[in-house]
């Protein structure tokens, strides 16, 4: 449930951003023509260089002033190695958009972590709760999360958003286009909210659109999944169709897939400008 995210309102988790920050294992592509196209796979491994924490990855990035106080008020397994987090927020100032992410402070630990929100502003507004989706690793703020974190644990947090300097200036009047969501795991089970996928696209029909990918599928496909499913990787011609002088991509994932996926849109006539992704690891 990296994730991708709309700005009507609401976010679909995993599927535009924080696939690297929440699940590094999965991958996501945008794709925005006066619509979007998201595209989420699992690519070959590269050559790994210096990791960067990330306060140093994402230092010249737009942060809210404020930093909020939070309270751990549910936990849930969302897969075998993803775990849901319920976040108590009783500040009114903290306020976020749909696509953004926090950093997250953890009492007794000096690294910071960087997760992307996986529910809507419209639930912090109505309950003052945020929901974060964390994936097992070695990470300590990710390590801390699946090892230590106890409902009522107290954290901190502070919004960040790496395309502020983008949207600012862009005036009110978004207009929605149409979403086209490739995304790829791999199987069933490690669809993270294809649940809340399916509804987003029974809510927005003709808007939003999926196609789920898994390439080491063993079990029986669910009837209400099963329309929706393709096994293998995304190719080449699933993003060749969408290449056009009015689309933009956002990618968002591991390593291997943003430099591969990076070089694929390159080789098919993509410009490099329209061409975004954020890199977490």
């Amino acid at each position: 449930m990296a994730c991708a995210t709309i700005h009507v309102g609401f976010t679909v988790p995993q599927l535009l951003r924080g696939a690297s920050r929440i699940l590094p294992t999965h991958s996501a592509l945008v794709v925005l023509r006066h619509s979007a196209f998201c595209y989420c796979t699992v690519n070959s491994t590269i050559k790994s260089k210096r990791k960067m924490d990330h306060l140093e990855r994402t230092a010249n990035n737009f942060r809210q002033e404020v930093i909020s106080q939070a309270k751990v008020c549910g936990i849930s397994n969302e897969s075998e190695t993803v775990k849901r987090l319920r976040l108590a927020i009783t500040n009114k100032d903290f306020t976020f958009k749909a696509g953004q992410w926090v950093d997250f402070f953890i009492p007794g630990l000096s690294v910071v972590g960087g997760f992307s929100m996986c529910s809507s502003p419209g639930l912090l507004k109505r309950e003052g709760i945020l929901e974060l989706a964390v994936k097992h690793t070695d990470h300590p703020p990710a390590h801390w999360v699946h090892t230590e974190c106890t409902l009522d644990s107290e954290v901190a947090l502070r919004v960040g958003a790496d395309l502020h300097g983008y949207q600012e200036g862009k005036g009110n009047g978004y207009k929605m286009g149409t979403v086209k969501l490739y995304y790829s795991a791999k199987n069933t089970s490690q669809l993270l909210f294809k649940k809340s996928i399916l509804g987003l696209m029974n809510a927005f029909p003709g808007k939003i659109r999926c196609r789920f990918h898994v390439t080491q599928q063993s079990s029986p496909i669910c009837e209400e999944l099963r329309p929706h499913v393709t096994e293998g990787r995304i190719s080449e011609k699933d993003l060749e169709k969408h290449v056009s002088k009015d689309t933009l991509w956002y990618i968002c994932g591991p390593p291997p897939m943003i430099e591969s996926i990076s070089k694929l849109l390159s080789d098919i006539g993509v410009p490099r400008n329209c061409v975004f992704f954020e890199k977490w690891w």
